[in-house]
């Protein structure tokens, strides 16, 4: 069983999550972290190169659908998503299928795009919601990724679907630096992931996505066929007992040990399973 990982630490701890808790359970292992991008993770694993990988629900559905889109017209076609998990987990089933790959169930926690404040601007402004941004937007500078004005799920979603007009736009090297310039007040708004470790000491929040912008993000074990179909109905209930377990709050946690604090990958892991009663 080769368990692989994409190239963010957050990915990496998740895969070890997993590939410890089928080690316990016996299991043979072997890891593949840090693998890459989805565009190197997803061939490999219809080649039969890796075997299980955690992924996003919506990112995966996009992607699979961009790249079939793409096969069938030069220019490709836009990406259909869905904030409803029920409604993500039936597309995303049906387009691994075509690939010889299983989606097993679905986790509670989701790694999505988020529109983040401090704790204290959201109190000051009476901030609850992304839509309570709308009379004050013009005020305010929102930092985000680079491309970010050209992303259907950022800045050009805010507009289209909130009507959402910052005063500036100031672009962010990385997610790390957008935290950090919400807590020196460089920037009123950013976009950090609802798992970001810096969310864990609640000086900055999100907004709650009130007009369902963002497409549902569950993390999602994906497995070959082939290799669900050899090891049967154990090796679901191993990794779906795993899922059920993971919350968001639970992985803005691991993120910060592993991004912040520094800790091995493979050590919060292990404290993780023996924390649920899975070690």
């Amino acid at each position: 069983m080769r368990v692989a990982s994409f190239d963010f630490p957050e990915s990496r701890v998740l895969a070890e999550i997993y590939a410890t808790a089928l080690q316990v359970r016996g299991y043979p292992v072997t890891r593949t972290l840090g693998l890459g991008s989805r565009e190197v993770v997803e061939p490999a694993m219809e080649q039969g190169l890796v075997d299980l990988v955690p992924e996003y629900a919506g990112s995966a559905l996009r992607f699979l659908q961009s790249a079939a889109a793409s096969s069938t017209s030069p220019a490709g076609a836009e990406s259909s998503v869905t904030t409803a998990v029920a409604d993500a987990a039936t597309s995303l089933s049906a387009a691994l299928g075509e690939r010889g790959l299983v989606a097993l169930a679905f986790a509670a926690a989701e790694d999505q795009n988020g529109v983040a404040v401090t704790a204290a601007t959201a109190t000051a402004r009476g901030l609850h919601q992304v839509s309570d941004l709308v009379p004050i937007a013009s005020s305010l500078a929102f930092g985000g990724p680079p491309e970010c004005p050209e992303r259907p799920f950022c800045l050009a979603g805010l507009r289209d679907r909130y009507d959402l007009r910052f005063r500036a736009f100031l672009p962010m090297p990385s997610r790390q630096i957008t935290a950090e310039a919400l807590l020196d007040a460089e920037i009123d708004v950013g976009m950090l992931e609802t798992t970001d470790p810096h969310l864990g000491d609640g000086r900055i929040v999100h907004l709650a996505d009130d007009r369902g912008l963002q497409p549902a993000e569950n993390v999602v074990p994906v497995v070959r066929r082939q290799v669900a179909e050899r090891y049967g109905s154990g090796l679901a209930d191993v990794v779906n007992t795993v899922s059920a377990k993971l919350t968001t709050a639970g992985v803005v946690e691991l993120n910060r040990r592993v991004v912040l604090a520094g800790e091995p990958a493979d050590r919060v892991a292990v404290d993780w399973l023996r924390s649920n009663g899975l070690g």
